[in-house]
C-alpha cells in the first residue's frame, strides 16, 4: 500500500479515458437555440486560486460560451503544446486538446458551434446548451497548425447520467429530484493504486467523510471509528441528498454523516484532513 500523504483540500478531477461509445469526436448536429456569437479570441489571465471568477478569466472565450445551470467548473487558458504539436485541421487541434490534457471532460461528440478563419469553437451540448467549450486556434505564436487555445466545462451533474455513471461520478439528487453540483455534495470510491478500493468518501459542504469497513486508512485520520451498524440518533436531520437508494442524513454537530440504505444504516465519520495518495 502506498504511503498516504495528507493534504489541504483540492478539486479531485476524475478521467475520462477513451472516447465514447465509438461516437466520433466531432458529429454533425443541429446548432443550438442560442449560438455564441461572442469573439472566439478573449484575452486571458491566471489567477492563483480555483474560484468561478478566476475559472471565467483563465479560460477565455471558452468560459463566455458555456451555458451553465450552476457555476463554471473546470476552465484553461493556452498552454501546454510546442511549435511540433499543432495539426493541420481545427479537428485535429481538437483531438491534441485531449491528447495533452486530463480534462476528465467527454472526449467525443462535439460539434461545430462557430468557425472562424483562424479559430473553431467546438461545444459538448446537453438539452440544446453548451456544457463543455474549446476553442481551437491556428498558428499562434511559435506554435504553428491548430491546437487548444482555451477550453472551459460545467459541473459533471450537468452532464448525461449515462456518461457520469460510466465514469465514476457518483451524482447525489436533491429533495427535488435534482442532481446536484459535486461541489455541494460528491463521493466516490478511494483509488485503486492507494489500496483504498473499499474505502469510500463523501464530500459535503467543505467536509469529507469515510467509510471505511476493513481499517485501510492510517490510524488518527478519522475522528471517530467508522460503523456500519447503528441507529440514527435524535439529534440527526435528513439533508434531502439522495444518491440511488442511499440517503444522508447528518450529526447535529456535524462530526457523523450517516447513509441510510435498505439493509440498514451506515455512521461514516469525519476526516481529520482530506488525504491523498502519493
Amino acid at each position: 500500500m502506498r504511503r498516504a500523504l495528507w493534504v489541504v483540500p483540492a478539486v479531485m478531477a476524475m478521467a475520462a479515458v477513451g472516447c465514447e461509445s465509438g461516437e466520433g469526436v466531432v458529429v454533425e448536429g443541429t446548432a443550438p437555440a442560442t449560438v455564441y456569437d461572442g469573439p472566439l479570441h478573449v484575452p486571458t489571465k491566471e489567477l492563483d486560486e480555483h474560484t468561478p471568477r478566476a475559472l471565467r478569466l483563465a479560460s477565455g472565450a471558452a468560459g463566455r460560451a458555456l451555458e451553465c445551470v450552476g457555476e463554471i467548473s473546470n476552465g484553461n487558458g493556452p498552454d501546454g503544446w510546442s511549435r511540433d504539436d499543432g495539426g493541420d485541421s481545427p479537428e485535429e487541434g481538437l483531438k491534441l486538446y485531449f491528447d495533452l490534457f486530463d480534462s476528465g471532460d467527454p472526449r467525443s461528440g462535439y460539434r461545430v458551434e462557430r468557425r472562424e478563419t483562424d479559430r473553431v469553437l467546438y461545444s459538448y451540448d446537453v438539452g440544446g446548451r453548451t456544457k463543455v467549450a474549446v476553442v481551437v486556434a491556428k498558428d499562434q505564436r511559435g506554435r504553428p497548425g491548430w491546437g487548444p487555445e482555451t477550453s472551459a466545462s460545467c459541473d459533471p451533474s450537468e452532464l448525461p447520467a449515462d456518461w457520469t455513471a460510466s465514469h465514476g461520478y457518483e451524482i447525489w439528487t436533491d429533495r427535488t429530484g435534482e442532481r446536484v453540483a459535486t461541489t455541494e455534495v460528491s463521493s466516490r470510491a478511494g483509488d485503486d493504486h492507494c489500496g483504498w478500493r473499499k474505502v469510500h468518501f463523501l464530500d459535503l459542504g467543505g467536509d469529507t467523510y469515510a467509510r471505511d469497513p476493513e481499517g485501510l486508512l492510517e490510524p488518527g485520520m478519522l475522528t471517530a471509528a467508522h460503523d456500519d451498524s447503528v441507529t440514527l440518533p435524535a439529534n440527526s436531520h435528513d439533508t434531502g441528498y439522495r444518491y440511488e437508494k442511499r440517503e444522508l442524513w447528518l450529526s447535529g454537530d456535524r462530526r457523523t454523516a450517516y447513509v441510510r440504505t435498505p439493509d440498514g444504516v451506515q455512521a461514516w465519520p469525519l476526516l481529520k484532513a482530506h488525504v491523498a495518495c502519493k
